[in-house]
């Protein structure tokens, strides 16, 4: 009898356990917060996730297969993903353009002038005409495959631009959580034991499924990978640039010139302040830009890296400034984001975003492209974060802590 007494008090602790774990509450800001909230929302998500669970990458197929959000360091490590709660909260479908958040999405470009994929013909391209096309903004994507650290979809795409021109278009997208290795291939630097890092990589194919070739005259598309991430007062994107290069450094006309103590263009390194709280938006042009960037948060100390692939050869970029454009193939490749109240005062996050183009895309009917962008988290000891922002960036860390007084 004592033996039984026994067995069912352990059996019951473990019981207490389990259901303690499964009902375990998480704070606002972490991993485990945004994956109760898509379950209770009955939004579903696949986990790329590493074997001891610190690495994971949260996808959602009917958000079109985008990076969500990810942590390094399992559900109570910080969720680096924008989410905008409110709006899913709600519930509703918005006609023009359902803005959920998510750390990666997959839309084309360009987005204005005279062969925008977002202005109708012959309309005026001011905020009430633009329309985000259902396939990047509604519809679910298709699951071909998938396993504990790599999912991919398949999407096929009808769209039309401002000028007329139809596309008939594949998309193939594959998420991949990164191991040690890979990041060593992509990023140049092996995480110490003192850091928590996660990085995935986004492998993006666009496939030209129509009977005509894609031609400049009649506009062309490209792959856009759009970032959305939590500013912070103390966060400071910095993005490198080619200094033997000729034109603009950066272009920061998007939304009225960024003013100089937001905006420190230095020695090779474009810093940008991000905060929340001012509406403005930067561009690298294709000549200047160069395929690794990041943010830095000094108070959380994350650092995030982002690598693209850019190509050796001059190239095209389509332009997606609104409106008409004297050249709509000199658009930028990289671009940074900083959200902030809007002229009526209202402001959709706050939020910050990281974006990368790929080239034009001229395909004959059967082509392919490929556009890859890979994204890291890391956080941790500062002295280890410095010596990798050291040997990436040849800088050291306080230069960019120091460009805005963070």
């Amino acid at each position: 009898m004592k033996h039984f007494f026994k067995h069912a008090a352990a059996l019951l602790a473990i019981i207490s356990a389990t259901a303690c774990a499964e009902n375990k509450t998480y704070d606002m800001g972490s991993y485990g917060y945004d994956a109760e909230f898509f379950k209770k929302k009955g939004i579903n998500f696949i986990e790329l996730s590493s074997p001891d669970g610190k690495q994971k990458v949260m996808v959602i197929p009917a958000y079109q297969g985008r990076v969500m959000t990810s942590s390094a360091n399992g559900n109570e490590g910080k969720s680096f993903g924008w989410i905008n709660y409110k709006f899913i909260e709600e519930g509703k479908t918005n006609p023009q353009f359902n803005p959920v958040g998510g750390e990666e999405r997959f839309w084309f470009g360009p987005e204005g002038g005279p062969f925008s994929l977002y202005f109708k013909p012959e309309t005026e391209q001011i905020y009430s005409n633009w329309l985000v096309p259902p396939v990047i903004d509604t519809e679910t994507w298709d699951i071909t495959s998938q396993n504990s650290d790599k999912i991919t979809f398949a999407k096929e795409a009808n769209l039309s631009n401002a000028s007329g021109s139809e596309f008939t278009i594949g998309v193939e997208r594959t998420v991949s959580l990164m191991s040690e290795a890979d990041i060593q291939k992509i990023f140049g630097f092996t995480p110490s034991a003192q850091l928590n890092c996660v990085a995935y990589n986004t492998d993006n194919k666009v496939t030209n499924k129509g009977d005509e070739p894609w031609t400049k005259e009649k506009g062309l598309v490209s792959v856009w990978l759009l970032g959305m991430f939590n500013p912070t007062p103390t966060t400071t994107v910095f993005i490198p640039y080619k200094t033997d290069a000729q034109g603009v450094i950066v272009n920061d006309e998007y939304f009225g010139k960024v003013p100089s103590d937001r905006l420190i263009v230095d020695n090779g390194i474009i810093y940008f302040k991000i905060d929340g709280k001012y509406r403005s938006k930067i561009g690298i042009p294709a000549e200047r830009a160069m395929p690794l960037c990041g943010s830095y948060d000094s108070k959380e100390k994350t650092l995030t890296l982002l690598s693209t692939t850019i190509p050796s050869e001059p190239t095209s970029y389509v332009n997606g400034q609104w409106g008409p454009q004297d050249d709509p193939y000199n658009g930028d490749v990289i671009n940074s984001y900083n959200d902030g109240p809007t002229e009526d005062g209202t402001i959709m996050g706050p939020f910050y975003e990281i974006e990368t183009s790929s080239p034009a895309l001229a395909l004959a009917p059967g082509q392919t492209a490929t556009h890859i962008q890979s994204v890291a988290h890391i956080q941790g000891d500062e002295t280890e974060i410095a010596k990798i922002v050291k040997s990436l960036f040849g800088i050291d860390l306080d230069q960019i802590t120091s460009k805005f007084n963070n």
